[in-house]
């Protein structure tokens, strides 16, 4: 991406987000890769950059472990690892180890299921493998502190046996003659130490003479000599030739090891590199949880529709002093590509115009960026921007000349896929002439299709922007009740900038701000007056709709309370529904045990009986009149659920119940003792003592 002028960059506080970026990294990699951000104009590499953010963005919020622990920078050891005759020492290759280590977890943590999942980062490791040769190959020589161990090689195990030997001679030695020397009275407090590697004894300086050794050296006071005995001469002697020896064999182990590893040297280079990339996405993802930062549509063309975006920075300095931050909305495409800002000074439009150029710049560096991700972004090949005061002493040009050099360049150069910012376009001249400068460079820009945003105090720059092809207008709102500006844009309107408004605000003199009205164009007063109006009125509205919205809401909590609490009775429906299953179940389980216990019973009669045939039958009628019987049991259930008896008189058309089989019907006549009944289709006799008056059961309503 270039950029007019090299300072824009700063100008956009871009550096910030990269120290900010800087301070969540742990490996240096990942520290010089924030501070060399590449601002990309290819879809493709920034598509791969904002989609692993968001991934590990993801990973992060959702409280996951990312198995990347490794953050030492071990580049120089792996480095030295690949020269031909170089060793490296026991902690070195513990560190290899430790890197090893750390890809294999990285590795068996990219199932087929989470690559699926996160195929962004399944990239970052992409062209690489895990050789888990370099991990067998140093836990052969060196153990988990970095040692060799005794079985790297035959000759080092016999100088080790060897030294252990020796040693063990020398203290039993040594012991016997401190034990000699105590008795005698010649040894100090401390009796015994180490000087120049040997061991020897700490004897009083009076007695130096007496004890046969060589002598070492004194103590300070000089009242202490350090005497190796002469008994011991010849062991430490041994000692320290097999002390050479082991060092002699452990260097050539650690040499041929470093040989057979240096072949994995650049694959090693590139599991560092892993670790570091990693870490890298990981300080992006924390840099966007800090920012509210999120992953919008990304366009391959030049366009901008971010919906509730903040200027990080400034959310961040307001969180921390519990301010409020007010987001912008704004839309430029090919039919409306610039939108000029109006309004009141200190009202917020160089901060609109920042935060657009800031968040633009961290989107194409494959950063997230605090939008809401319904926001659509495309992809700008320059950015120009021209904020300040831009006088340049070096060049001998006032601040309007240097502005007009800006400005020639911004026209020579801009194309399609150039985004611009413009702040104060045609200030440092007369108002007028500035004005029509200013018109001409507007009206350039929009011919050739570049994207931008300008800030302007000019009327006719309002009134122009709603007659040339491509440019709207946009204001900073302000509540002139309070004399307070809101930091809202309000696109496709002009904006006021209240400049009277604003001097009875610091208590100017009211004869003085009357006077200069007197002053002024009578139309121009007119149309600012109208625009105040006409934003004041807009923002009467917005409140309306914020109301209205806020109404809705309401409504639609009142409509979730309500289905919750139809779900919830329909729950307690079926929860009766199951109790009364279940009370069915129960009374089965306690028929069917029942049954259990007597044919037990009578399976030992049959073995004791020996009329079988008998018990056989018993067995018959138990079963099949128990059958019967539940289903008169259910019968009759039914019955009294629906009717009640009343008893008394039969008469014809009564509702009658037969006690015998619990059927219901009704009288068709009386004929005598007996009655005719209507039982569904089919008439039948019965005796009336037979017969039970019944009523239906009145169903109370809960």
């Amino acid at each position: 991406m270039k950029f007019f002028p090299a300072s824009t960059i700063h100008q956009l506080e871009f550096d910030k987000i990269k120290d900010l970026l800087s301070a969540h990294c742990r490996t240096d990699y990942a520290k010089e890769r924030s501070q060399d951000l590449r601002i990309h104009t290819k879809k493709e590499f920034i598509e791969t950059d904002l989609q692993q953010s968001h991934e590990f963005k993801t990973i992060v919020q959702s409280g996951l472990h990312f198995p990347n622990d490794f953050s030492l920078n071990i580049s120089r050891d792996i480095k030295l690892l690949g020269i031909p005759g170089a060793s490296l020492g026991g902690e070195q290759f513990m560190l290899l180890r430790r890197l090893a280590e750390n890809t294999n977890s990285i590795y068996r943590w990219f199932t087929t299921e989470i690559r699926e999942t996160y195929p962004g980062l399944a990239k970052v490791i992409h062209d690489s493998y895990y050789e888990k040769n370099i991990k067998l190959l140093i836990d052969e020589v060196l153990d988990e502190t970095g040692i060799v161990k005794d079985s790297a090689s035959e000759e080092l195990a016999n100088i080790r046996m060897k030294l252990y030997r020796k040693r063990n001679e020398l203290r039993r030695l040594f012991d016997r003659i401190v034990s000699k020397m105590n008795k005698q009275g010649y040894l100090a407090d401390i009796e015994e130490s180490f000087m120049n590697g040997r061991r020897v004894l700490a004897v009083f300086a009076e007695q130096k003479r007496t004890v046969k050794g060589v002598l070492h050296g004194e103590s300070d006071s000089r009242r202490t000599s350090f005497i190796e005995p002469e008994e011991t001469t010849e062991l430490n002697n041994d000692i320290f030739s097999l002390e050479y020896d082991e060092t002699k064999e452990v260097y050539r182990i650690l040499r041929q090891l470093t040989q057979n590893l240096s072949v994995y040297a650049p694959l090693l280079k590139n599991y560092l590199d892993m670790a570091g990339e990693f870490d890298f996405i990981r300080a992006k993802a924390k840099l966007a949880i800090d920012i509210g930062g999120n992953y919008p549509m990304l366009h391959d063309k030049a366009h901008i529709n971010i919906i509730q975006a903040y200027h990080p920075l400034l959310l961040l300095y307001n969180q921390k002093v519990n301010k409020q931050t007010i987001p912008i909305n704004l839309k430029l495409d090919d039919a409306n590509s610039i939108l000029v800002i109006s309004g009141p000074n200190a009202g917020g439009k160089t901060v609109t115009l920042k935060t657009v150029g800031l968040l633009q710049v961290m989107l194409q560096a494959g950063l997230l960026v605090s939008v809401s991700p319904d926001s659509e972004m495309g992809i700008f090949k320059q950015l120009m921007i021209h904020i300040g005061d831009t006088q340049s002493l070096e060049f001998e040009l006032s601040t309007y000349s240097s502005h007009l050099k800006n400005m020639k360049h911004f026209i020579e150069n801009a194309n399609g896929k150039t985004l611009f910012f413009i702040d104060e376009l045609g200030s440092g001249s007369d108002p007028n002439l500035g004005g029509a400068f200013a018109e001409v460079i507007m009206e350039e820009l929009a011919f050739k299709h570049a994207f931008g945003i300008v800030t302007t105090h000019y009327l006719n720059l309002k009134v122009m922007a709603n007659k040339v092809k491509g440019i709207i207008n946009g204001a900073m709102q302000f509540d002139e009740k309070n004399l307070l500006p809101l930091y809202k844009l309000q696109v496709g309107k002009p904006g006021s900038s209240y400049t009277f408004s604003i001097a009875e605000r610091i208590g100017l003199d009211k004869k003085l701000i009357d006077k200069a009205r007197k002053l002024v164009d009578e139309e121009h007063f007119r149309l600012d007056k109208l625009l105040n109006r006409t934003e004041q009125d807009l923002q009467i509205i917005d409140k309306e709709k914020d109301s209205l919205q806020k109404l809705l809401k309401e409504n639609e909590q009142l409509k979730k309370e309500m289905q919750q609490l139809m779900n919830k009775e329909r729950h307690h429906q079926e929860i009766e529904k199951l109790k009364h299953q279940n009370q069915f179940s129960e009374e089965k389980l306690a028929y069917l045990k029942d049954m259990e216990r007597r044919l037990k019973a009578m399976v030992i009669e049959w073995r004791r009986a020996e009329d079988k045939d008998s018990v056989v039958k018993m067995i018959h009628a138990l079963l099949f009149n128990q059958k019967e019987k539940l289903q008169q049991d259910r019968r009759q259930k039914k019955i009294n659920d629906k009717f009640e008896e009343v008893g008394g008189e039969l008469k014809i058309g009564d509702k009658v119940k037969m006690k015998n089989n619990r059927t219901v019907g009704i009288v068709k006549e009386l004929r005598g003792k007996k009655a005719i009944l209507q039982v569904g289709v089919i008439p039948i006799t019965v005796d009336i003592k037979e017969l039970v008056v019944v009523v239906d059961k009145v169903v109370e309503e809960k």
